[in-house]
């Protein structure tokens, strides 16, 4: 399951093999995530972070610019990826649909229960929300997706 010298908790295991197999879709989701984000760059202040309170500016369009860009239905490899990395078998081919792919406001997420692992969460994050003010703020996070690319057991 594990390189000599190389993680043994079970996320980082995933994590490390999710970046080394998959850098191509996750710089994907990346461009994409620029390509939504700069929707909503104010044109009048190029300095501002881009930033929007317009949920559906975030969700359905990731979404719908992940499907054109084709990377939607890659994502649902992640799972089994991270499967094989642990050394189990997916119990059904995952789909890119709920439950195993959800877009959030955040960025895409894939899920899956693995047998004697539990509920495997890799969540790729791409947006920052900011709850400060009096609706929620859209922000595209300054770093990649693979800075923010979390696996968890749930």
């Amino acid at each position: 399951m594990t390189e000599p010298g190389g993680p043994t908790d079970p996320e980082a295991v995933v994590r490390e093999r999710l970046l080394a197999e998959h850098g191509p879709l996750l710089d994907g989701v990346d461009a994409v995530a620029d390509a939504v984000a700069d929707r909503w760059t104010d044109r009048e202040s190029p300095v501002a972070q881009p930033a929007t309170a317009d949920r559906d500016a975030v969700v359905p369009a990731m979404r719908e610019a992940l499907a054109a860009a084709g990377a939607l239905d890659h994502l649902p490899g992640l799972l089994a990826t991270a499967a094989d990395a642990l050394g189990v078998t997916l119990p059904a081919s995952p789909v890119a649909a709920p439950p195993y792919l959800v877009v959030t406001a955040t960025g895409p997420v894939v899920r899956a229960t693995l047998p004697d692992a539990g509920r495997l969460v890799v969540s790729l994050r791409v947006f920052g929300v900011d709850r400060a003010g009096e609706a929620p703020r859209y922000r595209r996070l300054e770093g990649g997706v693979r800075d923010e690319l979390t696996v968890e057991f749930r």
